[in-house]
């Protein structure tokens, strides 16, 4: 058991990462915990991809951004726990919360912010005997760097949004890119499929793959072999990687087997309010996770969403606290920081 913090965040995406920097400017001691090794959230599926939608910031990579907000969060020192599942979310008899995680360690708070997005995310797996060792060479759920493709014969599995803008923005610079879908129709942006079909990608409908033919040492996909369903026509393709996009696993196990019954919408959201309340006195929500009427599906959407989040949590600590921080251009906390940064400034010039 650890000693209870005001605020324990649990995910470390976007939102995640800015209600642990506001948290600081309210003087609210803070812990964040996320399953992954790092921190980032879901923009680690897209680190290479420009954004352009985040206020006053020029088109940024995703990777870079993430970089960014996660110094950011760290400006206040928060404590960040990685490579923890939270897997029980309940209160105690002294009405903290107590958030447990898969290694067994509690975790006290006086209140909790759920930041997960929309739940704990796991790419599908290809479902192939032996798959999951190539997982360390050229079988690939996410892309962190295109370059790494370049001149290459890649195949793509899959059908939806993210599958097929991995194949168009792939077919630029590999030398073959090849579609496979199991489907008929692709479940994806009007706007991705036109691409694709006017590129010089290969695609493959009502087909799947239905073995993998490693290299002779036997740690690299050397070819796959796959079967149209309609036709039963079998295909081999050579390929230097594999990428597999089948969509993502959700999981709020821990919010919906909770004794604190958090309303929960569509069965992968919790239902809130737009000053980011849920049902339950203390628990709050930020980011995908949170739904109500008006919300932003917006980077900058869940930057709003964690700040209400935290001023809510402060106002349940101290009610008697001002309503929201002050902005941090008239912020006490940050004049030893900006002299800082205007010396080093100065002294560059």
């Amino acid at each position: 058991m650890t000693e209870y913090k005001d605020i324990t965040i649990i995910g470390g995406g976007s939102a995640g990462l800015y209600a642990a920097f506001y948290s600081g400017m309210r003087d609210l001691s803070t812990r964040i915990i996320e399953f992954k090794p790092k921190l980032g959230g879901k923009i680690h599926v897209y680190p290479e991809k420009m954004i352009w939608d985040v206020g006053g910031v020029t088109p940024i990579t995703g990777g870079k951004l993430m970089e960014q907000m996660e110094e950011q969060a760290r400006t206040f020192d928060p404590e960040i726990i990685l490579n923890e599942k939270v897997e029980k979310l309940e209160k105690n008899h002294e009405d903290l919360f107590v958030v447990t995680t898969n290694t067994g360690q509690e975790y006290l708070s006086r209140t909790v912010i759920l930041a997960t997005g929309g739940g704990i995310v796991e790419p599908v797996k290809l479902d192939i005997e032996g798959a999951e060792r190539f997982e360390v060479s050229n079988l690939h759920y996410t892309i962190q760097r295109l370059d790494d493709f370049k001149g290459k014969k890649i195949a793509v599995s899959g059908g939806g949004n993210t599958a097929i803008d991995w194949a168009n923005e792939l077919e630029p610079i590999a030398e073959e890119v090849s579609l496979i879908y199991r489907g008929e129709d692709f479940k994806a942006m009007e706007a991705y499929v036109a691409n694709l079909e006017l590129s010089s990608a290969n695609i493959y409908k009502n087909t799947t793959i239905e073995k993998i033919i490693a290299n002779e040492e036997g740690h690299r996909v050397k070819a796959i072999l796959t079967r149209n369903q309609k036709t039963g026509e079998e295909i081999l393709f050579e390929v230097d990687d594999l990428m597999i996009n089948y969509g993502y696993d959700r999981e709020l196990k821990f919010i919906k087997e909770s004794s604190l019954n958090v309303e929960l919408v569509r069965e992968f959201f919790v239902k809130g309010t737009a000053k980011s309340e849920t049902n339950i006195d203390g628990l709050y929500a930020a980011g995908d996770i949170l739904s109500f009427d008006g919300k932003v599906g917006l980077i900058a959407g869940a930057y709003t969403d964690a700040a209400n989040a935290v001023n809510q949590a402060k106002l349940f600590i101290e009610p008697d606290a001002h309503a929201k921080a002050k902005v941090s251009s008239h912020n006490a906390k940050f004049d030893e920081k900006n002299r800082e940064l205007l010396s080093h400034l100065y002294t560059k010039s």
